[in-house]
């Protein structure tokens, strides 16, 4: 208990409460300490995971408390670079949820200070602490689909709420940031590539974007390849990863939320039509983070989803959206 690592969390979030707050307390060498919010009428769901619990009526009190090692960062999206830099001014390790920033030079700032400071701050990127991403990537360079020519992603859900921080544009909100750091992330991390030449077509409501396919070309390590990424937050609950090559298929069923949106599994089709599946129940990716997190602070680690890589998926965000065409 002494040498675990002490969270605080910046805001209340309901996804902190129902997620990220019990995978801190679950995780091995953490401990949540503390929590900081203008709301006490939330504070009771957080007590219910662990009673050794400070609570702060403002988010600068808990920065200035010495005890706690790490901050988590659950705020609106618009809040993540101001109250991430401000962490790390109070010495804090940081974990702030994607998307970290709004475009890639924002995320510029946060590397440069975390540079400065000597901590260690992420994005909240889960997926990559799963192990069918890590398998994925083990797949793919080992020639298991031949060479690769189509990669195609869809994370879909229905939000229709106009008082979400996600549905509205003053806070960072839409689909794209919201998910399609998933879809364009996670073709990335598997395949090493970066596009080459996307195009988009996106549908708006209120100044977010509420459906967006992107589609065009990739390359990298595993060559050159054409991308379709497909996101909304108007659509029913869907997401899927596929990779599909000269000589198999790879597709993914629960890519992103494995055993919350389904069990998650990997299905590789050989040109035979056999199929081979390969299955994870009971992992939890958010535990995983946080005892990953914690180990790059102890021990020096290396982190499986590092600054240098949300730059990259927010790169590609900005481009999405510097060519975008608007559809009705």
């Amino acid at each position: 208990m002494a040498n675990d690592l002490r969270w605080g969390i910046l805001g209340a979030a309901r996804f902190a409460a129902k997620d990220m707050a019990p995978a801190i307390h679950a995780a091995r060498g953490n401990r949540l300490a503390a929590l900081a919010t203008t709301s006490p009428d939330k504070v009771a769901p957080f007590r219910a995971i662990t009673d050794d619990l400070t609570v702060y009526d403002s988010y600068a009190a808990l920065l200035d408390d010495d005890g706690i090692d790490a901050i988590y960062i659950p705020l609106a999206n618009h809040l993540h670079v101001d109250w991430t830099l401000r962490a790390i001014e109070a010495g804090k390790h940081v974990l702030c949820e994607k998307p970290i920033a709004l475009d890639a030079g924002e995320v510029d700032r946060i590397i440069a200070a975390r540079d400065a400071s000597g901590l260690h701050v992420a994005e909240a990127y889960m997926i990559l602490h799963h192990p069918q991403w890590e398998r994925v990537r083990e797949l793919l360079d080992a020639g298991a689909l031949g060479t690769l020519g189509h990669v195609d992603a869809v994370f879909t859900y229905n939000n229709p709420d106009r008082a979400n921080f996600r549905n509205q544009r003053g806070t960072g909100g839409g689909g794209i940031r919201d998910v399609g750091v998933y879809t364009y992330g996670s073709a990335r991390f598997a395949t090493g590539a970066e596009p080459e030449e996307i195009s988009t077509r996106i549908r708006w409501e209120d100044g977010v974007d509420v459906w967006a396919h992107t589609t065009g070309t990739m390359a990298g390590p595993k060559g050159r390849f054409t991308y379709s990424g497909l996101t909304s937050t108007r659509l029913m609950r869907h997401q899927s990863v596929t990779f599909h090559g000269s000589d198999g298929l790879l597709k993914l069923t629960a890519p992103f939320n494995g055993g919350v949106f389904a069990e998650a599994q990997a299905h590789l089709l050989r040109p035979d039509h056999s199929v081979a599946v390969e299955r994870w129940p009971g992992v939890n990716q958010y535990v995983l983070q946080v005892e990953n997190f914690a180990a790059t602070v102890r021990e020096g680690t290396s982190y499986p989803a590092p600054l240098e890589f949300s730059r990259g998926t927010q790169a590609m965000i900005d481009m999405v959206f510097s060519q975008a065409t608007d559809i009705t």
